[in-house]
Order: C-alpha cells, then sequence, then structure tokens
C-alpha cells in the first residue's frame, strides 16, 4: 500500500479499530517513516488517555451553575421535566 493510505488509517489505529493484519502492516510500514511512527503512537496515546478519563462529575450545584450561565446569556433552554398526571387522558381500556 502506498504510503497516503498508510496516513489514512492512522485514526483507525489509535482507536484500536483495524484488523490484526491490517495493524501490523502498518507498524511495519512505520518502521521505514518517522513521521508516521510519531503520529501513530501520539494519536494512539491520546486516545487511550480520552477513552480512560472517567469524565467529568456534575453536581446539581455545576448543573444549576451552568443553566444560570445559559440563562445570563439569552438561551431559552427548557429542561425537560415529566408531564404531571394530572394533564394526562385516562383512555378506557376495550376489551
Amino acid at each position: 500500500m502506498n504510503n497516503d493510505l498508510y496516513q489514512k488509517l492512522v485514526d483507525l489505529y489509535a482507536g484500536h479499530e483495524l484488523s490484526d493484519e491490517l495493524e501490523q502492516e502498518l507498524e511495519t510500514a512505520a518502521a521505514d517513516d518517522a513521521n508516521l511512527a510519531f503520529e501513530m503512537t501520539s494519536l494512539r496515546g491520546t486516545v487511550d488517555a480520552l477513552q480512560s478519563d472517567p469524565g467529568p462529575k456534575f453536581t446539581e450545584e455545576s448543573y444549576q451553575r451552568i443553566l444560570m450561565k445559559l440563562y445570563a446569556r439569552g438561551a431559552a433552554i427548557q429542561p425537560k421535566a415529566p408531564a404531571p398526571a394530572h394533564l394526562q387522558y385516562h383512555l378506557p381500556i376495550m376489551g
């Protein structure tokens, strides 16, 4: 395969989405191309770090603070709330 195709496969390599054969072929090509090897290792390290990060933990206070900032900037946000039971129609069961 050509080097241009290897450059396009780097993102799949970083996400561990390539088959074993393609991954081995890409690693073999990276042995000859320092730029390709650098991109592969740095992107795989970045993807692994992002996937291992548990993400932010929002408390109720954080949620309210974010909502207040959005309201202050003029966003028309309506948080979803369940419909009250007294507004729902009761349909008869037909047998």
